[in-house]
């Protein structure tokens, strides 16, 4: 595309209109011309004058601030070698002459020397603005002339010479003869060959060098011939440019507009005066630039404070203005590459790329429903919690039956019961789970190891799960949550409750007005029917409109960054809407485009750019924790701690097992029977829904026969948490 919009440039040049002024013969005093010339931007000037008027016209060019880069001037005379150019070599001037005479040859660099030297020694100071003893492109056609007749006269046999009288008109007899020898006289002179046409005697087949003004001098760039025409032979310095000493030395204007964080005041209590006043990104890009292409400069900002566009009558304003105008060599700003705009100026490869987004204020809060209590956890937790709940109890159902610590004797007063019971049954496995669950407890304490692992797992998982509840639901009772009434530039665009606009005269209106897309089209439209309201003179101007009103500002995405960091109640809704960058300006055909290029793709290289935008962009008031809604916790929060309890349940089943094999081994040793049948016999017990037969030897007991027996009906099962029963019976137990 920027291809394209520089070839749309370059047919637009080559419509070439011509203006001629004539200087008053009886006046050397050419500045009210160049007066003229400065004030209609005419920067491609052709001077058919003397050397000694060129002279002139360079010094009062150079007092009226016309000789800069922008300025091409090319001078008819063959004298511009003549000239005292030392004041205008650094200037950064284009100009441009002819030279007849052939200094490239040895023969005539020696004649040409020797000529200087005698007139340094015999000739008068010469006028100012020219240089001394120099040989003029009169001198040298003179004594090409002198040498071609003295050359023919030599050739020409029996030719005399008489005294001339002045009262006699009568012609030389020989003079048609010596015309002819003349004629076919052919020689290397001063100028360079020497050829004349037979017929009507003019000099034919010359060269003629162009040279053009260099830091080193006048130069070579180029000849042209009667028969080859012009042949520029000076090789471009675009390519082999030095970026290190390409502007070195040169002072530049650079205009500028206030906008944060791009060009800010700099706050100080001291006085700043100059570039000193200034402080932003766009300062930081201007100081990289000038360290690595080596020039000073002049920070201005523009008088209406406006970035650049046309008006109905296709007049500019704002940065683009002085970019057009000359007031200015450089525009660092957020400066957006449009096409329009490169029209009439040029633009380097850009620095940031953005894209136009929407403005809006954080909405009010939504409304709460009758199941908001939920809402601190994804559906997907609540359905884990509840199967974590219902296996949790299964499995300290089945280790509890299995494992041989959990029972205990159902008549502990009555010794010679064989019957023993477990408290884990189905039910009250669920009423342990759902008490730990609620922070409640129950009258159920587990005894063996294997069971007690999985009370304390499931007890640490309720305290995780419990407290991470508690914290999110007050986070959704104290953070706002907010649903914005638009999403993206369609809902914009449909609606009319919420006013729209952009800054004026800036880029984002521009795309607006000259978008041909309907959704667009609708919506400058509806800004331009409503300019009072919803167009704004500034970004602050926008923002204030947006905390105040039901208003939405489009403006570039990055700023919408800068400003959504620093204020929580706003923010950007939806994406971007296209792709644009921000370039440095500089006029149309500046030199200095292309170097700034070279530059910024430099410090963009290495990293330099990144650091400056994090520089500025980085370290706002507002976090982003402060600027996140508070959202239901998922299995990415909670994730760990149902891997915690699934590795806790597998640990009790072998705790399990290693207790009901221990106890096993016990049994069958006491009992005096083999493993396997004390395995099998206690297997088919502890998932025996009934009471269980314990097997135990009988201890005899004596006890004292005068004693009434008063015994009270007991509870099948032994009250939790009591290591001993105590017993009413009227007697005293004896044990031997």
């Amino acid at each position: 595309m920027e291809d394209g919009h520089r070839r749309l440039r370059r047919q637009h040049r080559y419509n070439i209109r011509l203006k001629i002024r004539q200087l008053p013969l009886d006046t050397e005093d050419t500045r009210p011309l160049l007066k003229e010339m400065k004030r209609g931007r005419e920067f491609r000037i052709i001077f058919d004058c003397s050397h000694v008027m060129a002279a002139q016209i360079l010094k009062q060019a150079l007092a009226m601030g016309m000789m800069t880069e922008y300025y091409h001037y090319i001078f008819t005379t063959l004298d511009l070698f003549a000239l005292d150019l030392e004041p205008y070599r650094y200037c950064g001037v284009n100009m441009t002459g002819f030279r007849i005479l052939n200094v490239e040859n040895p023969q005539v660099a020696s004649i040409v020397e020797k000529w200087s030297t005698e007139r340094l020694q015999a000739a008068p100071k010469p006028e100012s603005g020219l240089l001394d003893g120099i040989m003029t492109t009169d001198a040298a056609l003179t004594y090409d002339a002198v040498h071609v007749v003295s050359v023919s006269y030599q050739h020409a046999p029996q030719m005399t010479v008489n005294s001339l009288q002045c009262h006699r008109h009568k012609p030389w007899r020989f003079g048609g003869r010596f015309m002819s020898f003349i004629k076919e006289s052919h020689w290397e002179g001063l100028t360079g060959r020497l050829v004349f046409n037979r017929t009507s005697g003019l000099r034919t087949d010359f060269d003629l060098d162009i040279i053009s003004l260099k830091e080193d001098g006048l130069e070579k760039v180029g000849k042209w011939s009667a028969s080859g025409g012009l042949n520029i032979t000076e090789v471009p310095r675009r390519k082999g440019m030095n970026v290190t000493d390409s502007l070195a030395n040169r002072s530049l204007v650079v205009t500028t507009v206030l906008e944060e964080p791009y060009v800010m005041f700099k706050r100080s209590d001291k006085a700043l005066i100059g570039n000193d006043r200034f402080e932003g990104f766009c300062i930081d890009l201007l100081k990289e630039l000038a360290n690595i292409l080596g020039f000073s400069y002049e920070i201005r900002l523009v008088p209406d404070g406006k970035y650049g566009s046309q008006d109905e009558k296709g007049q500019w304003n704002g940065m683009v203005r002085e970019l057009m105008e000359h007031k200015a060599d450089l525009a660092v700003a957020p400066l957006t590459i449009s096409y329009l705009r490169e029209k009439v100026i040029d633009f380097s490869k850009p620095f940031m790329s953005m894209g136009i987004s929407i403005l809006y204020r954080k909405p009010n809060n939504t409304n709460s429903g009758f199941f908001s209590f939920l809402t601190p956890m994804t559906p997907d937790i609540w359905v884990y919690i509840l199967l974590a709940y219902l296996g949790v109890s299964c499995v300290l159902f089945v280790i509890a039956r299995f494992s041989p610590y959990e029972w205990y004797d159902a008549h502990p007063c009555n010794p010679g019961s064989d019957v023993v019971e477990n408290n884990f049954t189905l039910l009250n496995s669920f009423w342990f789970g759902i008490g730990s669950l609620m922070q409640q407890g129950s009258e159920l304490m587990p005894k063996a190891l294997s069971t007690r692992i999985i009370g304390g797992i499931w007890w640490f998982f309720t305290l995780i799960i419990i407290s991470s509840y508690t914290a999110n639901l007050a986070a959704f009772l104290t953070v706002e949550r907010m649903e914005s009434p638009v999403d993206s530039v369609d809902d914009l665009a449909k609606q009319t409750k919420i006013e729209y606009g952009v800054v004026r005269d800036g880029a984002t209106m521009t795309f607006f007005k000259k978008s041909k897309v309907s959704t667009f089209e609708k919506m400058w439209a509806f800004m331009s029917s409503k300019q009072s309201t919803t167009l704004v003179k500034s970004n602050e101007e926008g923002m204030q409109r947006v905390l105040s009103s039901d208003y939405a500002l489009l403006m570039e995405s990055t700023t919408i960054e800068y400003v959504t960091r620093r204020n929580c109640n706003l923010t950007q809704v939806g994406g971007t809407i296209d792709s644009k960058g921000y370039g440095i300006g500089t006029p149309l055909g500046s030199p200095y485009r292309d170097k700034v290029t070279i530059a910024i793709l430099s410090i963009l290289e290495d990293g330099r750019l990144h650091m400056m935008k994090e520089k500025w962009w980085g370290g706002h008031a507002c976090s982003d924790d402060d600027r996140r809604d508070a959202g239901p916790m998922g299995i990415q929060n909670l994730g760990g701690i149902f891997m915690i309890l699934a590795a806790g349940l597998v640990l009790s089943v072998f705790v399990a097992i290693g207790e009901f094999i221990y106890k096993l081994r016990k049994t069958a040793e006491r009992e005096q029977r083999s493993f396997c049948s004390a395995m099998a016999d206690e297997i088919r017990l502890s998932f025996t829904c009934e009471r269980r037969v314990k097997h135990k030897p009988q201890a005899p007991m004596m006890m004292k026969t005068d004693a009434v027996i008063n015994m009270h009906t007991f509870n099948d099962r032994r009250l939790p948490g009591k290591d001993s029963v105590t017993c009413n019976t009227g007697m005293t137990p004896v044990f031997p």
